[in-house]
């Protein structure tokens, strides 16, 4: 059985924190581990911040999307804006690569998405937004298929 859930809000950082704990919360029926956990909470916190300072530039008239759906021991989500897009996808996954330097920005973002996720997809057109589906299986799942 697939269970599915979506969320818009506005592009403010205050509702990265939102965010995270939402997509937390849904994902706790599936009794994913404390680790796992961890992960998928950093992960949407990491693409809401920057769908918030890179795809809006902290503008808030942006709206940010999130869909998580559960299937077994697997989830998916996807985290969309309809932003600036990204110019070159290759250069922005980069790690340490960042386009706002002087707000201090890690360039971590993408790193840390394909580290802590099983499959990440970005898709983003410039003028149109980026949308970045990820797909982590949980431990129980990844035992089944060992």
């Amino acid at each position: 059985m697939r269970n599915e859930m979506k969320i818009q809000f506005s592009a403010l950082s205050q509702n990265e924190s939102f965010a995270r704990v939402t997509v937390a919360a849904f994902i706790a029926q599936v009794d994913p581990t404390v680790d796992e956990l961890t992960e998928i909470k950093t992960v949407v916190s990491e693409a809401v911040t920057n769908a918030i300072i890179h795809g809006y530039e902290n503008k808030a008239t942006g709206m940010v999307f999130i869909e998580a759906a559960i299937e077994e021991d697997t989830i998916h989500l996807t985290i969309r804006d309809e932003g600036l897009g990204i110019p070159d996808l290759d250069q922005a996954r980069q790690p340490l690569y960042t386009s706002k330097p002087e707000l201090e920005r890690s360039g971590m973002g993408f790193t840390i998405m394909e580290n802590f996720m099983d499959e990440v997809e970005v898709i983003s057109e410039p003028s149109y937004g980026t949308t970045i589906h990820l797909t982590k299986y949980l431990t129980k799942n990844k035992a089944m298929c060992n």
